[in-house]
């Protein structure tokens, strides 16, 4: 099997480059027939989460893998895939934009500043350890609803969430070359 990487936009290529390198075969979501190829896993990857949740709606892809979430798939968001999977965003933030909705997570949107509040940190992540951290543009956790569990906190933010088969984290674990993370995304 492999693992599917949606490539309408974003940082898609580095999460693929980091996939390859556990030796893991990906698949690219770039439109709905490609949904038929065969894959067990998803990433939604960083990048503009307005774009990517209209790109999904308009291309078809939006429901089918908000099905195939809810029935298991193993699914990694980071940073705007966060903000994808997040079932409530804050108020300020909820422009109404399609969005798969299926973490029980509330979500702030560019919740350090634009890009120049953009920084780099090491901390604990539940069940891995203390692991680098890339924030651009990043949102973060909220709230974690009684169905998610928090995984990690920067400065008393939360960071990372787990619900399920869903790992959602506002970093980017692909931009660093520490692959535990998306190795413990497989070993789900």
């Amino acid at each position: 099997m492999a693992t599917a990487v949606l490539a309408v936009q974003g940082a898609f290529a580095e999460h693929e480059a980091r996939l390859a390198e556990l030796g893991e075969t990906c698949v690219e979501l770039r439109q709905a027939s490609d949904l038929r190829q065969r894959f067990e896993r998803l990433i939604l990857p960083g990048g503009e989460s307005t774009t990517q949740g209209k790109l999904l709606d308009e291309l078809g892809m939006l429901e089918p893998l908000r099905r195939r979430i809810e029935e298991g798939m193993p699914t990694l968001g980071t940073c705007a895939g966060m903000i994808l999977l997040a079932k409530t965003l804050a108020a300020h933030d909820d422009k109404g934009t399609p969005r798969i909705a299926t973490m029980d997570i509330e979500v702030e949107r560019n919740a350090y500043g634009r890009q120049l509040g953009s920084f780099h940190a090491n901390a604990e992540l539940e069940g891995i350890g203390k692991v680098p951290m890339t924030f651009i543009r990043a949102p973060r956790i909220v709230t974690v609803g009684d169905a998610a569990e928090a995984l990690a906190t920067v400065d008393g933010h939360i960071v990372a969430a787990r619900q399920g088969n869903q790992l959602a984290l506002a970093f980017h674990p692909e931009l660093d070359g520490d692959p535990r993370i998306h190795q413990l995304f497989l070993d789900l």
